[in-house]
């Protein structure tokens, strides 16, 4: 199967091509491996391959789903294969074997998905792009030395590139929906408790984070999470069960939605770049000429307190990791350090407070969303930017030395905190719908005059991903973008470059 053939098509016409014989599993296996091979070194996006695993399993009987046979990665960060290594992209996790299998991992192996290798992160997932020390930046398939967005960087690479049609991507802060946003491709964070995240963790970052995939089409969304979906044995919630399959959803009849538009940064303290503003403008044209009620809305979440609770909560949960998994915390990246301390200086009360605003920002959205089906939001406030962008300057990395060496006066969580904002002022409209756990789903449907993928987000009501999947079928109906495929030669001088810097990990 050649390249051109293999990556024209998605994971269920590739699985259905599997399914009537007209090309084996193993054939697309291989397909996948020589496309692994001929563009990771450009891409810089596979961390770790597992092709004699992934050669058995597409060379064994193939279960009956609708996915079998299809070749699939996983993100190095979460999901652990028993006898794989997993180092989150950390360079204290290197020599770290997954003892066991994940919940998450074992459905898609047990749905037929042949898994070949995993996809880069930055450590711990703490970042908006996917730039690790350890391993260094993944390149975006649209543009050498551009971000791939993060945490899910090296899964949208992958699948942006042809790689493999879907893989799978994490999101505690949009790190499904922005690197979505940045490689032009179907990304969608379900609501809290849709997928499993055991046996051995509860939740991740109380609740922020939640696992699925990114793919090129809304079918392979769909198809994605009904083979996923659903609680385990104690888990401490579970999402609302859904009406019927979700690739049901997505080929329904289209019905009439309510749908708000915030024009601007959902926190108000932010302006979006001008293609970002166009592609939210032409999108809600382009809904009310299918037939949608759109109107603006005005969210009135306001920046700081939010933002200091996901910093809160997410800074205790690394810190309480580090501690239990006895990780050793001088090999963590020097701004993950400052996150360890900035956690374990948390008081109980302080950790309750921002917990509690959490949850009653999910109140705030819960009543503005009895008014409407969908809201629609640019999903970043800027097109993606070059590598090291959001990196700490020299003073602010004067200070965490400082910090690290006993010789700082100041407090961790504001050092933290300043570092931060850098990053989660491009992300203004993704994380806020970690807090309130509603599904939120980024879409390639605009393209920046430079030929760039622009995404805009869409958010339904807490458990229905349902609605999401209709509408995104027939928006993708509308304006398809399953055709546009990056112009990519790793021979080229630029991508030889951008391998360059992907490789020496480090700021120019």
């Amino acid at each position: 199967m050649k390249a051109t053939e293999y990556r024209r098509y998605d994971a269920v016409g590739l699985a259905a091509l599997i399914a009537n014989r007209e090309i084996s599993a193993p054939e697309a296996l291989e397909a996948a491996i020589r496309q692994t091979e001929a563009l990771n070194p450009a891409l810089n996006a596979v961390v770790h391959t597992t092709y004699d695993r992934a050669r058995r399993l597409a060379q064994a009987a193939l279960p009956a789903t609708p996915l079998a046979g299809v070749p699939f990665m996983l993100k190095d960060l979460g999901q652990l294969w028993e006898g794989v290594p997993t180092t989150s992209g950390s360079r204290a996790l290197l020599d770290f074997i997954a003892p066991l299998t994940t919940t998450l991992t074992s459905r898609y192996l047990g749905g037929g998905l042949v898994i070949l290798g995993k996809t880069s992160t930055p450590e711990f997932g703490m970042a908006s792009v996917t730039e690790p020390a350890v391993y260094g930046p993944t390149n975006n398939p649209w543009a050498p030395g551009i971000t791939a967005g993060g945490s899910s960087g090296g899964s949208a690479s992958v699948v942006a590139a042809g790689v493999v049609p879907a893989a799978h991507a994490s999101d505690g802060g949009g790190s499904i929906r922005i690197p979505s946003s940045a490689c032009g491709l179907v990304g969608l964070k379900p609501t809290r408790g849709r997928n499993p995240v055991g046996p051995v963790m509860s939740e991740g970052w109380y609740g922020l984070a939640a696992s699925h995939v990114v793919t090129r089409t809304v079918r392979d969304s769909a198809a994605f999470l009904d083979l996923s979906h659903g609680p385990e044995a104690g888990d401490p919630y579970a999402a609302p069960p859904p009406d019927g399959p979700y690739r049901q959803a997505a080929q329904g009849p289209h019905r009439s939605l309510r749908i708000g538009v915030v024009e601007g940064a959902m926190t108000g303290d932010v302006n979006l770049d001008p293609e970002c503003l166009v592609a939210v403008d032409r999108t809600a044209s382009l809904l009310e000429e299918l037939g949608h009620r759109v109107e603006p809305v005005s969210t009135g979440i306001g920046p700081g307190p939010g933002r200091r609770a996901m910093l809160t909560l997410s800074a205790v949960d690394t810190a309480w990791m580090v501690g239990t998994f006895d990780i050793d915390v001088s090999k963590l990246e020097p701004a993950n350090q400052v996150v360890v301390e900035a956690g374990k200086a948390v008081s109980a009360t302080d950790f309750a407070d921002n917990l509690y605003l959490v949850r009653h920002y999910g109140r705030i959205m819960g009543r503005i969303m009895e008014d409407h089906d969908v809201l629609v939001t640019s999903t970043l406030a800027t097109p993606p930017w070059p590598h090291f962008a959001l990196q700490p300057g020299a003073e602010q990395r004067e200070r965490i030395a400082a910090l690290l060496e006993g010789r700082y006066t100041g407090s961790a969580f504001q050092l933290m905190e300043e570092i931060a904002t850098k990053s989660m002022n491009r992300i203004p409209n993704t994380w806020p719908f970690n807090m309130t756990g509603q599904p939120a789903m980024s879409l390639p449907i605009h393209r920046a005059e430079s030929g760039h993928p622009v995404g805009v987000q869409f958010v339904g009501r807490f458990g229905r991903e349902d609605t999401l999947f209709n509408l995104a079928a027939q928006l993708e109906e509308a304006r398809p973008w399953i055709q546009d495929y990056p112009f990519m030669d790793p021979g080229t001088t630029q991508w030889a470059e951008a391998d360059r810097r992907a490789q020496s990990g480090r700021p120019e």
